[in-house]
């Protein structure tokens, strides 16, 4: 079952919104592919510490966080990945890797890539490894107000020898 916080809020915002149910998923790009999301419309959570306080780091699924670009972009001094015994006592209606992109509720900021502005709609986990939601996103920065700058960069897959 999605986030009872978050649904609640979605509900009172009064945006429209939808659930993809999906096979169990972990990784942002599995459950995009499984969603049946493009890469570039799933957004990925990944939680940080910017000089001490946690914050939320909002990329493509596909892309990884460049952690110097966010931190001058927050201007903090310092900046590292939250581990999760740091953050799962912050989300105890969801379950641990499938957080929803709104810090606002969770107390903490969030910062978005700005490619993520690009792509009209979007879909990030409700809660669970099984459930997506997906909305417009100008209804989401209305209800979230991200920090908006570029600090997510193009993953490389890696390939395999075909022998």
């Amino acid at each position: 079952m999605p986030c009872e916080k978050l649904l609640d809020f979605l509900h009172e915002s009064g945006v429209d919104f939808e659930f993809i149910d999906h096979p169990r998923a972990y990784a942002a790009e599995e459950v995009a592919r499984k969603a049946g999301v493009e890469d570039r419309s799933f957004v990925k959570t990944v939680l940080v510490r910017l000089d001490g306080l946690m914050a939320m780091a909002l990329v493509p699924a596909s892309f990884k966080v460049n952690f110097n670009l966010l931190r001058e972009a927050a201007g903090a001094t310092t900046i590292t990945l939250a581990l999760e015994h740091e953050f799962e006592e912050r989300f105890p209606d969801c379950s641990l890797g499938a957080m929803p992109p709104f810090g606002n509720l969770y107390a903490m900021d969030v910062y978005a890539d700005g490619s993520l502005t690009e792509v009209g709609t979007i879909a990030f986990n409700a809660g669970t490894h099984r459930e997506v939601i997906t909305m417009v996103w100008d209804d989401y920065e209305a209800l979230v107000v991200p920090h908006l700058a570029r600090f997510a960069y193009q993953a490389l897959r890696e390939e395999r020898c075909a022998w």
